[in-house]
């Protein structure tokens, strides 16, 4: 054999401690067993064969496996130095000591460790990232922390655990630790070298100052944070909401007895796209409407503004899970007493430069005062008062971000809900799957993923309020259908048309809207969020870079889309056709393409350089030109007059060597060098930088003090461009309402062209809304499910759908399970949100009246960690919609009652209908308990009961189980869904048919299967017994006592009323002839199966007597005073 030697990898696995090495084990007999090597095999190794003249000598050679060594005193192996290595890299020591536990103990800390004890004491709730050099350090429980998340190593230096990442990673790093929940500052050295060299501290170490603070709803507006990152927050929104409250137990308008408890105040910012909303409302103790808020904005932070209830601060909390990375913070009010709030928020905004409003166009100011805006401190006076408190609360913990200029800023200022928008509850949102499918809780299949095809990324901000926010104005719906049909034809016409002349014919130019559109938002799509990056530029926190391409972008838009608003004359002197007719469209362009927000871009982008710029050349970023940058003129002309003073040296240095072609030269980063032979002598003073092995590189003390001149004179340039273009981004402030709503119109246009895009889908209409006079009606003909007919296409089967106020305005809706009945009454509610939207429908004919509501109460859900089970978030809902619906909502209800016992659940579902029916509402009700129906009997022109239709089977089988002995023949057969909704009710649910799809075991299906049968005969048994009963009807009874009665029918009870039998209440005429027959042909088919002579006579006389007592009955029936009598 051919002996191998074994290489291992310098990685080896660790050996087991010695401890467990050392204990023996109990089922091995052996007291001494064998010892345990210290290095297993390795699990790499690389094998190399030898010789055989040197395997001779390897086996010469080779000794015997040395024994580890053992310590003398506990009698365990010494580990290797290679071993200590490992250990100590892999597994770092836990007992470092902490910065708190070091103030006690009173170590000697160096000066770098003395700051970070007095920044630590200063920010204790932040965990800091200091600058070192060309790292960010991490000291104490920072640095264990920042081992955790972000995977790099820590270790003990000094008297801290550390840790250190490089300073071009800090961008990505940040972005780590802030998705997990972290609020982390950055700690910069506050002066360079230099100057540092130049001041008093020279010996002390670099002055260090927080210099950001992040978090993740503050991340994207702050500095060096542009662009996203490795797990960057994308897109999405990231709200930071402030909410207070205060009780309402004693106001007898909106106390206990109306279903409130609370009254709730927040306001929500998005601070780097200066979207800044507010709101106030009456909740209930399920917080149904707070639940709303949240969904709606998905806020990143919350902050608590104590004091708060229990239920809000539960669900807050639960909202903001450990799962869900959502920081939390508290606040306290409780200075804000007697007017406190309104003060504070008052004297901030008079030291921020009072009203921004003054800067606002009077166009803007028009369209922005129309229900959806406030201005300027007028607005933030109107505001309620729990609304002022959360504002200052924010204002507040803003301050420590720098951000909360944006707050004072009125232009960005909008209610939650207005007057002309619906505001869409957290129930029907998540029950309609409108932002996120019930299914994994992505955005694909909701009908959020239907209908975006924006091109640009604040434009898919803006259609998610508009999906969320539907408008309930018929005049603003009409508006946006205008403008999406005139987009759409736009898309399939040619851009060029034909004018006449006296030379003949000639094509001429004519820009089509749906080609500019496309254009220009194409473009906008692949620049950089523009409108967080107008926002950054207001917060100062923009680099040169992103500020050209952001300003760059909107200037380009803004001059595509003037292309739109030219009227120009023909040959004959006459005005040609307007390119745009829809007035909103008119006005959009107008706004995004507005002449001012044009000159003011290319004023702004002429006083930077752009090559300057994308090389981070701030020395070189601006254009001096007619008295413009002081300061950095005055800096630059300091920096030329130290680089002559520096160049004029050559000459002096020419004469003092006599070599007339000497001249600087530059090696490796050392600049104006001089270059000599070696046999050349030089004066003593002069350093000798570098050598090679014929010249000798030497620093004249002139050429270093002018050196040191011209470096400190770069220095002060430097601190003259930054500090010029902080003023530069100061300025953009004036213009800033601008240039927001200019974006905010590009945001418009961009969800106008994707609903234009939406309507040109198959068998898409235009929806028609009726006069607000007219009477509230939903007319749909051919109607679909937006997102199932994506999915399906042509397999889809659409359903009509008619409901009017002044006719039947309800529809009960029963069938088997799985047969569509859900899928049928979201059709309708997602219909009816797209077409207040502004969108087509997929139907063939929609003609609606303007909704103010859509509720809903489907599924079935808990919350555990709110304590509320899935019978009372029933309820909850249920106890919404009544509360709020009026007789211009439309209201869904799906299988209500199912989650207690039945008679309590047909019960509360009769109830909650009547009283829906009372207020007029547009109602679609799925039930399962066909008694509901009875209501009809109520409000006859009313209710109308339907049922999603169905095939089946003739398959009668019989189902038995084997261990009950018991059998029963069973209708079993398949059943097809036809998916379309008929008039009618359907008393079969189909439950065997269901449980056999889930593939229940075969023997649980045959003994409900048998269950089923006893119960259906247990009923049949119930009816019979009552035949020979008494009947005792009462001439005047209403609906809802025979709707009662039917329900102890099932029960089997029988009540007594003034000392009088009646029958089962409620079965009535048809149920006694149905009991009778059934008894009468029981006893024929025993009187023929029987052998027994006199058994078939007593079954046969059984049945004759039965059935003349029927027949006397009947002829009595048919005599009303004979009946009378009788009773």
């Amino acid at each position: 054999m051919v002996k191998q030697q074994v290489i291992s990898r310098f990685f080896a696995p660790k050996p087991k401690s010695p401890s467990s090495s050392s204990t023996p084990n109990p089922q091995n007999p052996n007291p001494n067993p064998d010892p345990i090597p210290l290095t297993p095999p390795p699990k790499i190794s690389a094998t190399a064969s030898l010789s055989s003249s040197k395997r001779l000598r390897s086996s010469q050679l080779s000794s015997p496996a040395k024994k580890p060594k053992l310590s003398p005193h506990t009698h365990n192996p010494i580990p290797s130095l290679h071993e200590k290595f490992v250990q100590k890299l892999l597994e770092p020591s836990t007992t470092a000591p902490n910065i708190n536990s070091s103030l006690s103990s009173n170590p000697k800390y160096t000066p770098l460790e003395q700051q970070v004890l007095e920044l630590k004491a200063k920010y204790p709730d932040v965990l800091l990232m200091i600058e070192v050099g060309y790292k960010y350090r991490f000291f104490g429980e920072d640095a264990e922390i920042a081992a955790r998340v972000l995977g790099i190593y820590a270790h003990i230096d000094h008297n801290f655990m550390t840790a250190s990442i490089p300073t071009f990673r800090l961008n990505v790093h940040v972005r780590r630790l802030v998705s997990v929940g972290y609020k982390v500052g950055v700690v910069k050295q506050t002066e360079t070298a230099a100057i540092k060299s130049h001041g008093s501290n020279r010996l002390a170490p670099f002055s260090r100052g927080l210099s950001a603070l992040y978090t993740k709803a503050t991340l994207e507006a702050a500095e060096e944070m542009a662009g996203g990152g490795e797990e960057g927050c994308g897109s999405s929104s990231n709200y930071l909401i402030c909410v207070v409250e205060k009780g309402v137990v004693g106001d007898r308008e909106c106390g206990v007895e109306s279903g409130f408890d609370v009254r709730i105040g927040f306001v929500a910012v998005e601070i780097s796209t200066g979207d800044v909303v507010f709101g106030e409302f009456n909740d209930n103790v399920t917080r149904m409407a707070l639940e709303g808020v949240v969904l709606s904005l998905s806020p990143a932070e919350v902050l608590l503004g104590e004091p708060l209830s229990k239920q809000t601060e539960r669900f807050l909390l639960s909202y903001a899970g450990p799962t869900s990375s959502v920081r939390v913070e508290r606040a306290s009010r409780n200075c804000f007493k007697d007017g406190g709030a309104l003060a504070e928020v008052m004297v901030l905004c008079e030291n921020m430069g009072g009203d921004s409003s003054t800067n606002v166009p009077e166009h803007i100011r028009e369209n922005r005062t129309q229900g959806t805006h406030c201005l300027g401190v007028e607005g933030i006076m109107e505001m309620p008062g729990l609304t002022v408190q959360a504002l200052a609360l924010i204002m507040r913990h803003l301050k420590q971000f720098g951000f909360q200029r944006i707050l004072c800023l009125g232009a960005s200022l909008r209610p939650f809900s207005s007057n002309i928008e619906m505001t869409l509850s957290a129930n029907a949102l998540q029950q309609l799957e409108v932002l996120r499918n019930n299914s994994d809780g992505s955005e694909t299949g909701s009908l959020l993923h239907t209908m975006n095809h924006t091109l640009t990324i604040f434009g898919s901000r803006l259609l998610k309020h508009w999906v969320t926010h539907p408008l309930c104005d018929r005049n603003s719906i009409s508006a946006r259908l205008d403008a999406v049909s005139e987009i759409a034809e736009s898309m399939d016409k040619q851009n060029l048309f034909v004018v006449g002349s006296e030379d003949g014919c000639a094509a001429v130019l004519k820009p089509v809207v749906s080609d500019v559109l496309s254009s220009a938002l194409t473009t906008l799509g692949r620049s950089p969020d523009i409108q967080r990056g107008i926002t950054r530029i207001f917060h100062r926190t923009a680099t040169a870079s992103e500020f050209i391409a952001v300003i760059h972008a909107m200037l380009h838009a803004g001059k595509q889309l003037q292309q739109l608003l030219l009227r120009g004359e023909d040959d004959n002197g006459d005005p040609q056709e307007m390119t745009v007719h829809s007035a909103l469209l008119r006005r959009l362009l107008l706004t995004a393409s507005s002449p001012t927000v044009v000159s003011h871009a290319a004023k702004l982008l002429s006083n930077l350089n752009k090559d300057a710029a994308d090389q981070k050349d701030i020395q070189n970023l601006f254009i001096v030109s007619d008295g413009q940058f002081p300061e950095v003129a005055r800096s630059q002309t300091t920096v030329q007059v130290a680089n002559h003073k520096l160049d004029s040296l050559i000459d002096l240095y020419r004469k003092q060597l006599g070599v007339r072609n000497l001249d600087f030269i530059s090696v490796s980063g050392s600049t104006h060098l001089i270059e000599l032979p070696l046999n050349v002598k030089v004066p003593s003073n002069w350093i000798k930088v570098n050598s090679t092995k014929k010249t000798i590189r030497y620093h004249p003390p002139e050429v270093m003090k002018a050196l040191d001149e011209l470096l400190l004179a770069k220095e002060e340039l430097t601190l003259s461009c930054r500090s010029a273009w902080n003023s530069f981004l100061d300025g953009f402030s004036k213009y800033y309402a601008e240039f927001q709503a200019s974006v905010q119109a590009l945001a418009a246009l961009d969800c106008l062209h994707s609903l234009a895009i939406i309507s040109r889908n198959k068998n898409y209409v235009h929806p028609i809304f009726v006069e607000d006079s007219e009477s509230v009606q939903i007319h749909i003909h051919s109607g679909r499910h937006p997102v199932l007919d994506m999915i399906l296409q042509d397999s889809f089967v659409p359903n009509d759908t008619n409901l009017q106020a002044d006719g039947e305005y309800c529809q009960i809706v029963t069938g088997p399970n799985m047969g569509g009945k859900s899928c049928y009454i979201r059709q309708v509610a997602l219909l009816a949100i797209m077409a207040q939207v502004g969108s087509f429908v997929p139907a063939s004919l929609a003609k609606l009246h303007v909704l103010n509501g859509i509720y809903t109460r489907m599924g079935a859900s808990d919350s555990i960690q709110q304590g509320r089970s899935t019978f009372l978030d029933e309820l909850s809902e249920a106890s919404h919609i009544l509360h709020n619906s009026t007789s211009h909502s439309l209201v869904i209800i799906d299988e209500l009652g199912r989650g207690t016992s039945t008679h309590d659940g047909v019960a509360i579902a009769y109830a909650t209908l009547h009283h829906l029916l009372k207020k007029r509402c547009m109602i679609l009700f799925v039930t399962h308990y066909p008694k509901i129906v009875d209501i009809k009997n109520t409000f006859p022109s009313s209710v109308g009961s339907y049922h999603v239709s169905y095939l089946t089977s003739e398959n009668t089988q019989e189902m038995a189980h084997p261990k009950l002995n018991q059998s029963k023949n069973m209708e079993y057969g398949d059943i097809t869904f036809l998916y379309k909704v008929v008039p009618g009710t359907s008393d079969k649910s189909f439950g065997l048919n269901v449980a056999r799809l889930a593939q229940l075991p075969p023997m649980c299906i045959a003994r409900a299967a048998v269950m089923a049968a006893k119960l259906e005969d247990l009923v049949a048994y119930r009816v019979a017994t009552q035949v020979g009963k008494p009947i005792l009807l009462k001439t005047e009874s209403t609906c809802e006592d025979n709707f009662l009665d039917n329900l102890l029918e099932t029960s089997g009870h029988v009540r007594e009323q003034s000392g009088n039998y009646s029958l089962i209440d409620g079965i009535g005429a048809m149920g006694q002839l149905t009991a009778a027959c059934h008894e009468v042909f029981l006893n024929l088919k025993d009187a023929l199966v029987n052998s027994d002579n006199v058994r078939s006579f007593q079954s046969l006389k059984h049945a004759s007597n039965v059935a003349v007592e029927l027949m006397k009955r009947l002829t009595v029936s048919g005599n009303p005073n004979e009946r009378v009598q009788d009773g």
